[in-house]
């Protein structure tokens, strides 16, 4: 898991069919290892831009739907509260 922040939201308006629907954002990883790393992730929870997030990465990500395996490399997971630090 990593931590990220949400910096933007992202449109793709030509996509496959099982990706309708779904919230895309650009994150920025936070966290000492990796930091500045940009990803695309999947957004479950409602999260918004400037939220600090967790995210789960690889296969992981794809089985959050438990119906479907979805081709998704990243997924928003969690909120992190405000007076968390790390």
């Amino acid at each position: 898991m990593l931590a990220a922040k949400l910096v933007d939201n992202i449109w793709a308006t030509r996509k496959i069919e099982s990706l309708n629907g779904l919230k895309l954002m650009l994150a920025e990883v936070i966290e000492e290892v990796g930091e500045g790393q940009r990803l695309i992730v999947v957004d479950l929870i409602g999260a918004g831009i400037g939220d600090r997030v967790i995210i789960c990465q690889g296969s992981s990500a794809g089985r959050i739907f438990e119906e479907n395996v979805l081709p998704i490399d990243a997924a928003v997971i969690g909120i992190i509260d405000d007076d968390c630090k790390f």
